[in-house]
């Protein structure tokens, strides 16, 4: 049996796999493409509180913000969301994936850098190891091994701002206009007391974001907000919304996490999350397999036990507001605010798991 496990590409999702991993005993190394890993993630994450707690990663210490709720404009509607509670963390995906680097190498796990593994490559190394694929959306490994494409794309646009004064910094203020950001949304939120980041995104068959982007910022309500800051950089990126068919290939001994899986929420766009849930998971289901106690498909099986439904709500919720125009949405926040909806949000709201909301809504109601 092979006992080596080769985690390909050392972002968030696949450093906590080798974190993880080491700590259950098992040899592993990381190879990343990057002379030094985690400085391509950009700009902060906006992270729950709540979910960083249940992927073991209390790195509150880390926040250039603290979030307590967030402002939802669509039209000439408002709703406002606010928690008495913090929850969420402005961190910097830089300095989290350093400081997961940081903790693999003090627990011994060899980190290789600088090199570009091609498909050839990948096979080669499948021989004798267990593959992990955590390399991203455009993932070589799900290549190599004929892995089924993504659902949809969301091209994003983002950039941080210096300068720029928001009245509250605790609300993340997101706008909703299905002319101007198809199939997305657009966001500003305060990564620190002086620097905001502000970001849309679009479905990939509306074509070129930064264009979005340029029209977005136009707008009297982002011009208001911006006034005379300065941008100190931007860039485009794309996010996955949808899962791979699979993300485990037992014949090849071959897992996928992180957002090479479609670990991302289609909400939003986050992937910490669902993706370090992933990779914890898939950490204890090779652990259990190199001890012929399970088979590597344990690993999709659990994760889609405890995540699918969540993944669903987020997906129908994608859906909606894809779909629906100004007025439709407009209208229905109307709705969901004369029937307490926004209240109900503001005391059990949970960015991650809308299952468990529910839940604490129900109990709230009965």
């Amino acid at each position: 049996m092979k006992k080596k496990i080769i985690v390909i590409g050392a972002g968030t999702a696949g450093l906590i796999f080798a974190k993880k991993a080491g700590d259950l005993g098992l040899e592993v190394e990381v190879y990343d493409q990057n002379p030094a890993p985690g400085n391509p993630a950009r700009a902060s994450g906006i992270i729950s509180i709540n979910g960083l707690k249940s992927i073991g990663l209390d790195y509150g210490n880390m926040a250039g913000n603290i979030f307590y709720g967030a402002d939802i404009y669509c039209g000439k509607e408002v709703m406002h969301i606010k928690s008495q509670h913090p929850q969420a963390y402005a961190i910097n995906r830089t300095e989290l994936n350093r400081r997961l680097l940081n903790e693999c190498k003090d627990a011994g796990i060899e980190i290789k850098t600088g090199k570009r593994l091609n498909t050839e490559d990948i096979l080669s190394l499948s021989k004798e190891h267990i593959i992990v694929g955590a390399d991203g959306f455009n993932s070589e490994v799900a290549r190599a091994f004929r892995f089924h494409s993504y659902g949809d794309q969301i091209l994003t646009y983002r950039a941080e701002y210096e300068g720029a004064i928001l009245e509250d910094n605790s609300v993340v203020k997101l706008f909703f206009d299905r002319k101007g950001m198809p199939g997305f949304f657009g966001w500003i939120a305060a990564e620190s007391k002086d620097i905001i980041e502000v970001g849309l995104g679009i479905d990939r068959a509306y074509g070129n974001s930064k264009k979005a982007f340029d029209m977005f910022i136009a707008d009297s309500r982002i011009q208001e907000v911006m006034g005379n800051a300065k941008m100190r950089s931007g860039w485009a990126s794309v996010i996955p919304i949808g899962l791979r068919r699979r993300f485990v290939d037992e014949k090849n001994e071959v897992l996928l996490i992180g957002d090479a899986a479609g670990h991302v929420k289609p909400t939003t766009g986050g992937g910490i999350i669902f993706g370090g849930s992933a990779a914890l998971k898939a950490a204890h289901a090779v652990k259990a397999y190199t001890e012929g106690r399970c088979s590597l498909a344990k690993y999709e099986q659990e994760w889609r036990r405890d995540f699918m439904n969540d993944f669903r709500m987020h997906s129908l919720a994608h859906w909606l507001y894809s779909n629906m125009s100004v007025k439709q949405m407009s209208n229905t926040m109307k709705l969901m605010k004369r029937i307490g909806i926004e209240r109900l949000l503001s005391e059990k709201g949970d960015m991650d798991r809308p299952t468990l909301m529910l839940k604490r809504m129900l109990h709230l109601v009965y």
